[in-house]
């Protein structure tokens, strides 16, 4: 019995500590592709001199970017990464106007594999409420090439530049969370 109280008391410690997530918003664009963006937990991220560290940072701001299992390309793979993109993200602080801004780079973990991501420090109270805002760009020319059949299809891009902007989100449980 104790071993069994056990297990359940460290699979609800570990489903806490991995289910704590902010999603800010979920979008659905053309060609079959789906951002969900969230503040996660702050994280160490490696290589250290290119990012934050964890006990300067408030949030790890993040874009997961893949394939829908709806209406995709012939030959994309539902749920699949969708590389090379662009993308930033601008939280302002709606109550002084103060605004952080920050480029989101490629990233991996255990838990949502690839997405675009990167700690950050909220300009002001964790307890505050933010504007945020994400632009997304498509890859440049060289970065990505594109085969005539694609090209046929869906032009000569990947995506359009799109902006996705959400009010009134409180970072405040997610800051006060810990991987540890």
């Amino acid at each position: 019995m104790k071993k069994i109280y056990f297990l359940v008391l460290l699979l609800l410690s570990i489903n806490r500590v991995f289910a704590v997530e902010l999603v800010i918003g979920e979008e659905r664009i053309k060609p079959g592709i789906i951002l969900i963006f969230e503040g996660a937990i702050k994280d160490k991220v490696y290589p250290h001199h290119l990012h934050l560290s964890e006990d300067n940072t408030h949030v790890h701001l993040e874009a997961r970017v893949n394939w829908d299992s709806n209406n995709i390309p012939k030959g994309a793979v539902a749920g699949g990464y969708i590389p090379y993109l662009h993308i930033t993200g601008r939280v302002i602080n709606e109550k002084t106007g103060l605004s952080t801004f920050v480029d989101l780079l490629p990233h991996i973990n255990l838990i949502d594999n690839f997405h675009y991501a990167r700690n950050i420090t909220l300009p002001g109270s964790i307890s505050d409420n933010y504007k945020v805002a994400f632009n997304i760009s498509p890859p440049s020319n060289i970065e990505l090439s594109f085969h005539h059949d694609w090209k046929k299809e869906y032009g000569q891009t990947l995506i359009n530049n799109k902006t996705f902007t959400y009010k009134n989100i409180n970072f405040e449980e997610i800051a006060k969370a810990t991987r540890k």
